[in-house]
């Protein structure tokens, strides 16, 4: 892999970690009565960080009964997937 390419993967590694933990803290202000992060800012950081999303929903047991989260997510992450693989083939390749 070139240097871009790692920088990228480490960009994309440092988002996904970003976003789980915020799920994470969400869940924990939930449990305290605390102040709430709003769902439309959990959903758009879910969209820039599509896997620390989904494991954030799974390991902290977040927001997974609510349809905009346990449907929502997937369908972002199956959307994503598919503009990666149409980018790669048709750009790239």
């Amino acid at each position: 892999m070139d240097k871009i390419g790692m920088v990228l993967l480490c960009i994309y590694g440092a988002v996904n970690l970003a976003v789980f933990l915020l799920y994470g803290i969400d869940k924990l202000k939930a449990k305290h009565d605390k102040w709430r992060i709003p769902e439309k800012t959990l959903i758009i950081a879910a969209v820039f960080g599509i896997l620390g999303g989904l494991t954030g929903m799974m390991v902290f047991h977040h927001k997974t009964k609510k349809p905009k989260f346990s449907v929502g997510l997937p369908i972002i992450l199956f959307a994503e997937a598919a503009l990666t693989a149409l980018v790669y083939y048709k750009l790239i390749k």
